[in-house]
């Protein structure tokens, strides 16, 4: 079983998407046999008020009955917006959804701020895990008016710190891993998963392949799940990075707590 960890739908104001609907994800995760996707709005980093993009994305949801057995919903909750406390509490008890994402970048508040802590921590209460990105697009190749600061594995781990106790899932980590020992055991400590999309910098003959395959010696199979960040990246490429790892490194039982099993503990748990 596969379960893809990180997918959205909606548009990018600076790009055009292929594939940013359900329906064309639910094709894709056909075409690549993947069983499920958690999916977010990308609208959701941009709308002044989030709700109304997991409003949609709940609508857009429940428009085919046959959706439910295919996607996960998690929800936008920007705590810099007025009455944020409601509308998680309407995701999670009207809508249904089974995560939160978080965009501090886009919207503009400081990872440790007390409303983003007291967030988390409701989370926490409710069982939901909380998932940051490191980055939603390179900056590179994108709009003057988009971020051009990136975050680093680093830069997430204060509000891991805060709430020691809480469930996270980092995404697309496509910058510096680097970590001192004291925040590699707090990495090793909490119930933390990150996804394979990232475009992770590495030597070695596969630059694709080699960081992936260091993180994964340094923390352990329990630590990653299988993840696309599509629309905006490949489809294929998070699950190259797990059907070409070595026998040697890890067993069949192993690469399918990737391909599913610890995102399913980190839903359920």
């Amino acid at each position: 079983m596969w379960i893809d960890s990180n997918a959205y739908i909606g548009h990018w104001p600076f790009r055009k998407f292929e594939y940013n609907t359900l329906d064309a994800l639910l094709g894709r995760m056909k075409e690549f046999g993947t069983d499920m996707s958690i999916v977010s709005s990308l609208h959701g980093i941009f709308y002044k008020n989030p709700q109304q993009a997991n409003q949609e994305l709940y609508e857009e949801l429940r428009s085919k009955s046959a959706y439910s057995s295919y996607f996960i919903p998690w929800a936008v909750i920007n705590p810099a917006y007025g009455g944020w406390q409601q509308d998680f509490e309407t995701c999670v008890t009207k809508m249904g959804m089974k995560g939160i994402r978080l965009y501090p970048k886009y919207h503009g508040y400081d990872i440790e701020s007390s409303s983003c802590i007291q967030l988390v921590k409701m989370s926490r209460d409710k069982g939901l895990p909380v998932a940051f990105s490191l980055r939603m697009v390179d900056k590179r190749a994108t709009s003057w008016m988009d971020l051009d600061e990136e975050w680093t594995l680093q830069d997430v781990l204060p509000i891991v710190r805060a709430v020691p106790d809480g469930k996270f899932l980092i995404v697309n980590v496509a910058n510096s891993t680097a970590l001192d020992d004291q925040d590699l055991a707090l990495l090793k400590r909490a119930h933390l998963l990150m996804d394979t999309s990232g475009r992770l910098p590495g030597g070695g003959t596969n630059v694709l392949l080699c960081k992936f395959d260091e993180l994964l010696s340094t923390l352990g199979v329990d630590k990653f799940c299988f993840g696309t960040h599509s629309p905006i990246q490949d489809y294929f490429t998070g699950r190259l990075r797990i059907e070409s790892i070595g026998a040697h490194q890890i067993d069949e039982a192993g690469r399918d707590r990737l391909r599913s099993g610890n995102i399913q503990q980190l839903l359920a748990s």
